[in-house]
């Protein structure tokens, strides 16, 4: 009695679930086009979200009311819909990896509250001279070697007045790394147009200037630049036909309305940056900011890391979000959230700059944990619906020519 009413309460739940099983252990085929409306938000989800998450392209008309209702999605939300935008915009499971080398280190004159190689500041760093170029090419050549598709160059100093010697050898950098089939982008503090068009012409993929965080909260991180000057360099470069690449730092004493209001000032901008850096603050002994934090306290909080990135996405779909700077204090299990949240890029290697990076086999590791590929140099979001098929049609084939194109630079999966 007892085992035929079991076989009947077996038949009764099978006809009514889902009559099919996949175990965890199947590849995802993540190159299916979705349907544009599936799944929808809940009927509780504002119209904003509905709107952003059924977007078919970018909109640069952004309120900052509506950023702000996307924001305080409640967190679980959020994140499931902005993963599901990414995936209508980009390959979810492919993650770039970028490098960031250091070219010109410390003394610099501005008085960022963050930052190490601020001359003003004492932490123990000392200021370098310029790397020589055949020493940032094999750094490259190191870099690639590695995985990584994206080489980054930083010097810190406020602008390239009065530098024409080093934007030459610049120049010459930026040649030798594109000429290994790498994107190349620097950061330079700022620089006038005729700067960004030299800088065109010899390569450049991108350049990177951070606005750090919103217009109200800026004036109490530097007060050696303004806000306006951050975005007139981003006007430059824009114009020189440079992909730009701006973000902000998370952790500098803000208010969740600063990162509202920082969204809101790259997403209305005449087109969205081509990268947007996520950085956490990594206090650094000696600095303002860094003296300010009590021993061993994280800057900023997960949950504000991740609702940034989600708010990013939804907002600017077709942008590559970076996970950079403090990506040491996150655990796999919050990095992959950020990545199905919508981030898709992370700075690896030896060093970020001043910083600790998480090195290339640890991030080798991690992707092969789960299932996760490098994307190829110059990939770039774009409605798939529109794009059409991907070169790959699977994930096995997305995974086997990204470990063809390791072996072909010495790398092991």
């Amino acid at each position: 009695m007892a085992l035929t009413l079991f076989s009947r309460r077996a038949t009764a739940r099978s006809l009514g679930s889902c009559t099919t099983i996949r175990a965890f252990s199947t590849p995802v085929n993540d190159t299916f086009p979705p349907s544009p409306s599936a799944p929808p938000p809940p009927p509780e989800a504002s119209h904003v979200l509905r709107n952003a998450v059924s977007a078919q392209g970018t909109r640069y008309d952004w309120t900052r009311d509506e950023i702000r209702d996307i924001y305080n999605t409640p967190l679980m939300e959020l994140a499931f819909q902005s993963a599901t935008l990414h995936r209508r915009f980009h390959r979810p499971s492919a993650i770039q990896m970028c490098t960031l080398m250091n070219i010109k280190t410390g003394g610099c004159s501005e008085d960022c509250s963050y930052c190490a190689q601020s001359s003003r500041y004492n932490t123990g760093l000392t200021a370098t001279k310029m790397s020589s170029v055949d020493s940032v090419l094999e750094a490259a050549r190191i870099a690639k070697s590695n995985g990584s598709t994206r080489f980054c160059m930083g010097a810190a100093w406020r602008d390239m007045r009065g530098r024409k010697t080093s934007l030459k050898n610049v120049k010459s950098m930026i040649e030798g790394v594109r000429a290994m089939d790498l994107e190349v982008c620097v950061t330079l503090g700022m620089i006038d147009q005729a700067q960004a068009e030299d800088l065109a012409q010899a390569g450049l993929t991108a350049y990177n200037h951070n606005l750090d965080t919103s217009r109200e909260h800026y004036p109490s991180v530097i007060s050696t630049r303004t806000y306006d000057e951050r975005l007139q360099t981003l006007s430059h470069v824009r114009q020189a036909g440079i992909n730009v690449c701006s973000g902000g730092i998370l952790g500098l004493g803000e208010t969740p309305e600063d990162h509202v209001g920082l969204i809101h000032t790259v997403s209305t901008l005449p087109q969205h940056p081509e990268s947007f850096p996520v950085n956490a603050l990594v206090p650094i002994k000696g600095t303002p900011l860094g003296d300010k934090l009590p021993e061993g306290k994280r800057p900023i909080p997960f949950d504000a890391i991740l609702r940034t990135i989600a708010t990013a996405r939804l907002t600017m779909p077709a942008t590559i979000i970076r996970i950079a700077a403090g990506r040491t204090t996150m655990s796999e299990a919050e990095q992959i959230l950020c990545f199905s949240a919508g981030a898709n890029a992370v700075f690896t290697g030896e060093k970020m700059l001043t910083t600790e990076a998480v090195g290339w086999d640890t991030d080798k590791a991690m992707f092969e944990k789960y299932g996760l590929v490098p994307m190829k140099s110059f990939e770039r979001g774009e409605l798939r619906e529109m794009k059409g098929k991907l070169e790959a049609s699977s994930w096995r084939d997305v995974k086997d020519a990204a470990e063809q194109d390791g072996k072909a630079v010495g790398l092991e999966f």
